[in-house]
């Protein structure tokens, strides 16, 4: 009986066995699933973040610096489609949300990073018709007076994340984490007599030294960004690259962050030689935008890496020389000012669709003097230092 049992039940499991083969070839179907690629990699990708999170975690509570990433770990980074998903952000900024919807979003925004509204020209909430007008939104004249008493001041709010002089054409986007000053910036045409380094080259008086100041405008932050003195800009710079994160955990950890990101380079003269404002775009901002410069085109589908895009706005003969790539060969456009963009002190200069970073390079006398504290919060029109 026993055995009459065990030969049904292998009859019976040979039959089920050839009829789900049967089955499976008649429909091309298997018993492993279909892969899926964008899951795999936010599951293999948000675990592997999470374990170099804990791993490096011990050592930055015991107050050792945690170690830079490696370039593996930079490429995996770098890897993610961080412009296209800054491009989606963008677009949805820019559409308009209903009336009875406007005050619940924002009011979920100005919980989560802390907004001051009250510092808004335009408080109600209901004006703001989608999320770029709200990130734009204009201060009361008030609000941010300029400090008198300082050469410079803060171009943006934010916090500071470095200052100091630049040293052997080394800059710290943090303490202890450098970038490549001529990467940052590009060939410049030499200014001094016989310059032996980039930094030198940039310098028009060997009286003066060459110095630098980091703000980082975190996402709650007013976006706009403003003329730290009075200015000429001559050459407008734009380097398209990644949008990797420039909060200040990421720039702890990824070696010339600064040179890797999409960023826009204004460069003239001031008062004393030399000056530079860069805005360096971010995961997330949709555009970096310059008001008096509407040729201007950031976060593009398309570039080629390595490259940069110059617009002079030196006019020669009443055109304005614009070179494009490396070392491009110059065409000219009508239009542009004879001796540059004249900026004032404060005035309003371009703006973000969310945080980001804005660098300062400037030359100026060795006596200059920070009067600023790593970390510490800025804002618009607060003075830097003084000579």
């Amino acid at each position: 009986m026993a055995a009459a049992l065990r030969r049904l039940i292998s009859g019976l499991s040979r039959r089920v066995s050839s009829s789900v083969s049967r089955r499976m070839l008649s429909t091309g179907r298997s018993f492993l699933p279909r892969p899926r690629p964008l899951p795999l990699l936010l599951l293999t990708g948000g675990g592997y973040l999470g374990y170099e999170h804990y791993r490096r975690r011990g050592p930055w509570e015991d107050g050792a610096p945690p170690p830079p990433a490696t370039p593996t770990q930079v490429a995996l980074y770098r890897s993610f489609p961080t412009r296209l998903l800054s491009r989606t952000w963008g677009r949805l900024n820019g559409v308009e949300l209903p009336t009875w919807l406007r005050k619940p979003v924002f009011s979920l925004y100005i919980w989560t990073f802390g907004v001051n509204m009250q510092e808004a020209a335009v408080e109600d909430l209901h004006h703001y018709r989608n999320l770029g007008e709200f990130f734009r939104r204009r201060l009361k004249p008030a609000v941010r007076p300029l400090c008198a008493s300082s050469c410079l001041i803060s171009p943006a709010d934010g916090k500071i994340l470095h200052f100091g002089r630049v040293k052997n054409s080394e800059v710290e986007q943090v303490k202890g984490v450098t970038y490549s000053l001529e990467h940052f910036l590009g060939p410049q045409k030499g200014r001094g007599n016989d310059p032996s380094t980039f930094r030198d080259c940039l310098l028009s008086s060997p009286d003066n030294d060459l110095f630098h100041v980091v703000v980082y405008l975190a996402p709650g932050d007013y976006h706009c960004f403003h003329s730290p003195t009075d200015w000429r800009v001559e050459l407008r710079r734009h380097f398209p690259g990644s949008l990797m994160s420039v909060n200040p955990g990421v720039a702890r950890l990824v070696k010339e962050l600064f040179c890797l990101n999409e960023r826009v380079a204004l460069t003239g003269q001031w008062q004393h030689g030399f000056f530079s404002l860069t805005a360096v775009g971010a995961t997330n901002v949709g555009s970096i935008r310059i008001y008096f410069d509407q040729e201007l085109q950031t976060n593009t589908p398309r570039y080629r890496k390595g490259s940069f895009h110059d617009y002079s706005y030196i006019a020669v003969d009443d055109q304005v020389l614009q070179a494009a790539g490396v070392g491009g060969v110059a065409s000219a456009e009508g239009g542009g000012v004879a001796s540059g963009v004249g900026l004032q002190k404060g005035e309003a200069v371009g703006e973000f669709n969310l945080g980001s970073t804005i660098v300062l390079l400037f030359e100026a006398p060795k006596d200059f003097s920070f009067k600023l504290q790593p970390g510490q919060p800025i804002r618009v029109g607060e003075g830097l230092g003084s000579v």
